[in-house]
């Protein structure tokens, strides 16, 4: 049984490598360990805050809970038809190795999401995404054990109501669940999403010839270390804020000031722009304040250069919404989590 720490540094469990404190603090591998930790908490009636991967929370301040580190293990093929593969992965998986399983396996579905770093606790509650692709179109369910009820629930696709880096997690279940598993339906014939960002220029400088989930990998992850910093080197979680979204009017009296605007169309009828674009019109690519800046090679990461405390990296946040909206009337929502 994993014992209960107390003041513990949380800097190697959050990617922005933010030195806050938890209160207590242990490591959980199966749902016996965890239902245990929960019956000793020492804090009777907090409900303890679950970490996986780190790679999208700010620590803004010490953690007065008991920190929970989930480290659910397992990779599982559950069933399999003509078209398809069911494999359900633990939550403390790390994500990119559940990808490269799948690739070795050459099940597709989940190449476009290379390199995203994190655990697959988190792939459903954030509904991750890149490069044209979100979790929820490989997404087959997942299990759930509830922090008061002390039981497991099963959630299917629609049950998670997955937007645009939202689930029900993030949303109305806050704070209530750690997700234990998430099963994938993986296809065994690839449908290739080549057309998002810059993936086709990508493949054409590799040289392949013959298209494979294998090489959209090899160029996501290309992509992705030539524009993203590596959060082992510099402290970052990824994109730190969401694409906006503004009605197809707004979107043409924006192009009119601002002829260079980027914008993708939404099945609603809305407009997606480029966060990262926005910033860098604001003037605040590569701005740094002390230890706290926006990365000089991709706007949309916000990143520690050393010391910077949580809120350092949520004040300079504020100031980059602000300057957005004062330039572009147009508001950003963080996509990492504030604790």
């Amino acid at each position: 049984m994993t014992q209960i720490q107390q003041n513990i540094p949380l800097r190697q469990y959050n990617t922005l490598g933010i030195d806050a404190i938890a209160r207590y603090f242990a490591a959980f591998t199966s749902v016996n360990e965890l239902s245990e930790l929960i019956e000793k908490d020492p804090i009777p009636g907090k409900t303890p805050f679950i970490v996986g991967g780190g790679s999208n929370i700010l620590f803004k301040n010490n953690v007065n809970a008991l920190v929970l580190k989930n480290d659910l293990p397992g990779l599982e093929i559950i069933k399999e038809d003509a078209d398809h593969v069911y494999i359900k992965a633990g939550a403390g998986e790390v994500w990119h190795g559940f990808v490269q399983f799948c690739l070795q396996h050459n099940w597709a579905g989940v190449e476009n999401l290379s390199l995203i770093p994190g655990c697959v606790g988190a792939s459903p509650m954030q509904n991750i995404g890149a490069y044209g692709v979100e979790i929820k179109e490989v997404f087959e369910s997942l299990e759930a054990w509830h922090l008061h009820e002390k039981k497991i629930h099963v959630f299917s696709a629609s049950d998670c109501e997955f937007g645009y880096r939202e689930s029900v997690f993030k949303g109305k279940y806050k704070n209530q669940y750690v997700i234990l598993n998430v099963t994938y339906r993986l296809n065994k014939k690839p449908r290739f999403n080549t057309s998002y960002g810059a993936i086709e220029q990508e493949l054409e400088r590799m040289g392949v010839q013959e298209l494979s989930i294998q090489a959209v990998s090899q160029a996501v992850i290309n992509i992705r270390t030539s524009k993203l910093p590596d959060p082992a080197k510099i402290g970052n979680a990824g994109s730190f804020f969401k694409n906006p979204s503004v009605a197809a009017a707004t979107f043409e009296q924006l192009k009119k000031q601002y002829p260079n605007i980027v914008g993708y169309p939404n099945t609603d009828g809305t407009i997606k722009l480029a966060a990262g674009w926005l910033i860098e019109q604001s003037g605040l690519k590569g701005f740094r304040r002390g230890d706290a800046g926006v990365h000089e090679r991709q706007a949309l990461v916000l990143v520690n250069y050393g010391h910077a405390t949580g809120k350092d990296i949520y004040d300079l946040s504020e100031d980059v919404m602000k300057s957005v909206y004062e330039k572009f009337g147009v508001s950003l929502e963080r996509e990492v989590n504030v604790v």
